[in-house]
């Protein structure tokens, strides 16, 4: 067979959608079609921030048939979402409790708890994984000491995707790249972490052995009765957008933008030293044994919840606003936590200036401003931070997902962080997405081979790191004034 067509589910925290893939093996050409797209967004029940589970999988079906309406034939369907948050499940196999989101308040000061009482040396140790707020351990903990009626009543714990497959399917999994987010799965094992388990105080039959990607786990049956594989994909957007990276050698660096920044590189060893931990970087699983060695940024969350605030319908109009407006005025810590979950994010971003001595960011095309600024020199930092912990220099950073459309904030890292830039395929998750169920299906060979592809049918967008530009000059003083300070204290 030289047609094949796939189905990719892809749920963000602000959106999610329905993509249909016609991959045509003779020609080597694959090409996306959106069938359905939805907002997604949170909702308050009884006190939480909470996930609207069923009003996704009802939009997730209704995709799925106008995509078996499109095509006659769909040869697989995947789905992959954001990480940490889970559902719970009793023995019938219903749902048991809320949905909880991860930027809902009841973690506060549990991870802190947790590296009290166990150790961070001991937690990093055993995982691998960053240190956030919002990991699984701490919600479950979390959980556990607010609502202990309810663990009696639950036999399962999904995450996400897996909880979504198995309302399509009826088969329950685990898939390895989303577990790993959890904070709970050992990275010597690959397998649950017990004494993780017993102090966030679940037992471990809540889990089953997590499942890497590439495997048929169960079908959808379409309402003509057709019976669709649906494929354990690399559920985790970010490790979907990792695999159609298409990273063409061994230094060069990712940034997956969206909601969330992540930027990290490949590796077949996780990095798990003290340097490591001292820099807070996170070894989540990725396809085919490889490690993604990366770390967390708040990312375009906050422009996204400024821009609603604003009242802002034309985002082109202001980055171009934002563009013309001197760099650097304003910078503000982007992975603060006091920028989680405000009430207020514009009222947070100034208050944090305030509190910094700066001037106060007051026009959304300000705030825009002092967001784009801060986010490069975050980029910046991070990008240093990993290339000091693996002994080599990147050569290149190539940004895919939907922030890879901001040419000016493209623009903004590749001169603060003074490597060129390559921009692109925006719909990375999607493809990475798709890009399984094609190596599921026997059509690509692997990774490697599917990266070949994207390079191929993806044009990428290239931008050059400019020296004289203001946000270079502000990142080369704060290293000069750095390297002074040292070579006094020395």
């Amino acid at each position: 067979m030289t047609l094949r067509h796939s189905v990719a589910v892809d749920l963000g925290a602000s959106s999610g959608r329905v993509m249909l893939a016609r991959y045509d093996s003779a020609s080597r050409e694959l090409h996306l079609k959106e069938i359905h797209r939805f907002a997604n967004s949170l909702k308050r029940q009884q006190g939480f921030d909470t996930w609207d589970v069923d009003a996704l999988e009802g939009e997730i079906r209704v995709g799925l048939q106008k995509a078996c309406d499109e095509a006659q034939v769909i040869d697989s369907i995947g789905i992959d979402t954001w990480g940490v948050d889970f559902v719970l499940l009793d023995k019938a196999g219903n749902r048991v409790g809320l949905p909880v989101a991860y930027r809902d308040s009841r973690t506060e000061g549990v991870m802190q708890q947790a590296c009290s009482e166990l150790g961070r040396e001991e937690i990093y140790r055993r995982t691998g994984i960053q240190f956030l707020p919002f990991n699984t351990l701490y919600q479950l903990r979390a959980l556990a000491e607010q609502q202990p009626a309810l663990l009696g009543q639950v036999e399962h714990a999904l995450l996400m995707p897996d909880y979504l497959c198995y309302r399509l399917t009826g088969t329950l999994n685990w898939e390895y790249t989303n577990a790993t987010t959890t904070q709970m799965v050992n990275i010597n094992t690959d397998n649950w972490d017990e004494t993780l388990l017993a102090w966030a105080g679940v037992p471990p039959r809540w889990f089953g052995a997590p499942t890497h990607p590439g495997n048929v786990i169960g079908h959808w049956v379409c309402r003509e009765g057709r019976r669709i594989p649906v494929v354990c994909v690399a559920t985790h957007d970010t490790a979907s957008a990792v695999i159609a990276a298409p990273l063409q050698d061994a230094d060069a660096a990712w940034l997956s933008s969206g909601t969330w920044s992540l930027m990290g590189f490949e590796s077949k060893t996780p990095y798990a030293s003290e340097a490591a931990l001292a820099a807070n970087v996170t070894n989540e699983g990725g396809a085919e044994g490889r490690y993604r060695v990366l770390k967390n940024i708040m990312g375009l969350w906050l422009l996204q919840r400024m821009v609603k605030e604003q009242n802002v319908s034309d985002l082109p109009a202001l980055i171009q606003q934002a563009q013309q407006l001197p760099a650097c005025r304003f910078v503000i810590n982007p992975n603060d936590d006091r920028f989680l979950n405000p009430q207020n994010m514009s009222a947070e971003i100034q208050a944090a200036c305030r509190e910094g001595d700066q001037e106060v960011p007051r026009s959304a095309a300000e705030l825009a401003r002092c967001i784009f600024d801060s986010l490069a020199l975050l980029y910046a930092q991070v990008l240093q931070e990993l290339a000091q912990l693996r002994g080599t220099p990147f050569t290149r950073l190539h940004i895919v997902g939907g922030g890879s459309q901001n040419c000016f904030l493209n623009q903004l890292c590749a001169d603060a962080c003074g490597l060129p830039v390559s921009s692109g395929p925006v719909e990375a998750s999607t493809l990475g997405n798709i890009g399984c169920q094609l190596m599921a299906l026997d059509e690509i060979a692997d990774v490697d081979a599917f990266r070949q592809l994207i390079l191929t049918s993806h044009p990428l967008e290239a931008f050059s790191p400019r020296t004289d530009s203001e946000i270079a000059r502000f990142v080369a003083q704060f290293q000069h004034n750095l390297k002074t300070r040292k070579e006094l204290c020395a």
